[in-house]
């Protein structure tokens, strides 16, 4: 593994490994643990990796070991029912007390010199927010790399039932642990019986073919509404909202969990914590492989500022992204830049249009009135948008109270184009934020040829224009059924026609008779160059199965549904894409004139 990474810093110390050390959970189980440590004299801090995935690979290798290089004592430990550990496996009900309980035990250790990271990705992160509920005073810094913190809406987020990475999750958590042959051929019985598992009727357990028994899976599928008391206690979030553990923020622009990620970051902030936050070009699984350097780098410069006095290795702004199209990387003072909107127009004739001008409109000051406290999947800095930006009391006019934007329609809006989604042929996914390795970009010009998917798309573009934040669709619906969902997709079409994705989201919609609803489409967020001669390209569709569950056309939970119900879907004028921009000194940034970050 070593040999595949490039810029790797060199290892200071050879690394010593006691394993299958036994640790008390907080019911008395013994947890396994793997203790890797630098091969020298000195007090070195302790990284504590909690994990529910085994103690192998990779996890051995990218954490223990080379950890114990740079000088870290590295304690990797595998949760309750899982890698040896005794005890039974609970999503997200064991990880605050095994955690406090994992760090009673370390006060006990010799080599224990009271400073404690924490470090890791996706589950490995939620036992850090676990601890982070109620911090040790040990705890110094944490690292959540690509990291969940709320389990609920990992399943449900939007909703919509997340498919097929649920079935992913389920599968990691099962038989990781078990070893690579059992880990193995349960992939191998998931790929296989793919199709049928997620096209069942109803969809209620039919993975335990592929799976076997998972009732912390069944649990978590069978109980959508986040109110419900199955719930109580799963989410984090309020961990961050009192913090001061230094925390450092790393995500994929193609992951998962990107839009946790950003409401841990807004979180983190508004709470004064100390953190950062790198957004890189990777999936929930690429951030691990192609982009290990940097994820490493990024790791190790925090862990050393805030364990061992060494801040050489910070950078100098709080946030660093990846910018999408362009292959390079921007340093940004916060996220998201000082934003406007700009809406993009559907026509009935597929096109795609600035509105008005084309003008940048800059939020008003603290963003729109209806944000909600996470951010990332919210309207922000999509409620103003193109056309002359008119001034009041020093601020430039939202959208809304702006004549010169269109509105929503008193009278019956006049059509664009319909589609009929059919269940029992859903419109199928195509790479996106998975956590499989079918995520991220893809070519979309097979899917976009289907009868059942509208594209709207701008002429060629003139110059470059960069999309920097949260993205999201206005959509004016009907539909025959009264349910359906609207998946809404952004893509870069470049000179030769390919049309690969940039970001997306799912709705749900309900309608009554012929009247159409308005829905906004949260699209995650991104930055992102549309190079020059690139056209910019609106994809909508009833569905992206099975990455979603389909749904039934029946206002039936999709889980329960045993009948199908064809559904005509009717996007309506009034609609509009609306892209952000950072707010550039002088000129449009929308002319192709590089916005300032």
């Amino acid at each position: 593994m070593r040999a595949t990474w490039r810029g790797i810093p060199a290892r200071r110390h050879k690394a010593g490994w006691e394993p299958g050390l036994k640790v008390p959970a907080a019911d008395g189980s013994p947890l396994r643990t793997d203790h890797y440590f630098p091969r020298a004299e000195g007090d070195f801090p302790t990284l504590l990796v909690r994990s529910p995935y085994g103690r192998g690979l990779p996890w051995s290798p990218l954490f223990g070991v080379l950890f114990a290089e740079q000088g870290f004592h590295v304690v990797l430990q595998s949760c309750r029912g899982t890698g040896g550990s005794g005890g039974r496996f609970d999503l997200w009900r064991n990880e605050p007390a095994d955690g406090r309980a994992t760090v009673s035990w370390l006060r006990e250790q010799p080599w224990f010199n009271g400073r404690l990271g924490t470090i890791g990705p996706s589950y490995l992160g939620y036992v850090q927010w676990a601890l982070a509920a109620d911090p040790p005073p040990e705890l110094k810094a944490m690292v959540i790399q690509i990291g969940l913190h709320d389990p609920h809406a990992f399943y449900h987020a939007g909703g919509a039932l997340h498919l097929e990475n649920a079935l992913v999750q389920g599968l990691g958590m099962t038989y990781q642990h078990q070893g690579l042959m059992p880990f193995v051929k349960a992939v191998s019985r998931l790929q296989r019986g793919l199709r049928a598992i997620t096209t069942a009727r109803p969809l209620r357990r039919a993975y335990v073919p592929a799976l076997g028994e998972v009732p912390w899976l069944d649990d978590a599928l069978a109980h959508p509404d986040a109110d419900d008391p199955h719930w109580d206690g799963a989410s984090l979030a309020e961990a961050a909202d009192g913090l001061s553990v230094p925390t450092s923020l790393i995500a994929g622009w193609h992951d998962a969990l990107l839009d946790r990620n950003i409401e841990q970051y807004h979180r983190l902030r508004r709470a004064g914590c100390a953190t950062s936050l790198l957004v890189g070009p990777w999936t929930h699984t690429s951030a691990l492989g192609q982009g290990w350097p940097e994820v490493f780098a990024e790791s190790l410069a925090w862990l050393r500022a805030h364990l061992c006095d060494d801040a050489s290795g910070l950078r100098p702004t709080r946030v660093r992204v990846h910018v999408g199209g362009a292959g390079e990387w921007d340093d940004l003072d916060d996220w998201p830049p000082p934003l406007g909107a700009v809406s993009w127009i559907p026509g009935p004739d597929g096109s795609l249009t600035r509105g008005p001008d084309g003008s940048l409109a800059r939020e008003p000051e603290g963003g729109p009135a209806s944000e909600p406290e996470a951010g990332p999947a919210s309207d922000s800095a999509s409620d103003s948008a193109s056309g002359p930006a008119s001034s009041s009391g020093g601020r430039l006019t939202p959208e809304s109270e702006r004549p010169d934007i269109p509105q929503p329609a008193t009278d019956p809006p006049s059509p664009l184009a319909s589609i009929l989604y059919d269940p029992a042929d859903p419109t199928p996914s195509l790479g996106g934020p998975l956590l499989s390795r079918t995520a991220g970009p893809r070519d979309n010009r097979e899917l976009e040829a289907r009868g059942d998917v509208l594209t709207f798309t701008s002429p060629p573009l003139a110059e470059p224009v960069d999309v920097r934040g949260p993205v999201s669709a206005r959509l004016r619906i009907s539909t025959d059924t009264g349910h359906a969902d609207v998946f809404a997709r952004l893509c870069d079409v470049d000179a030769r026609g390919r049309s690969r994705n940039v970001c997306d989201g799912l709705s749900p919609v309900r309608t009554t008779g012929e009247t159409s609803s308005e829905v906004t489409v949260p699209m995650s967020s991104t930055v992102h160059r549309f190079a020059a001669g690139h056209r910019v390209r609106l994809q909508v569709s009833g569905g992206a199965h099975p990455r979603f569950a389909r749904d039934p056309g029946t206002g039936e939970p999709s889980l329960d549904a045993t009948r199908l119900v064809p559904v005509r879907i009717t996007l309506y004028a009034g609609s509009a894409l609306r892209l952000p921009a950072a707010a550039a000194e002088s000129g449009d940034p929308w002319s192709g004139e590089r916005a300032s970050g």
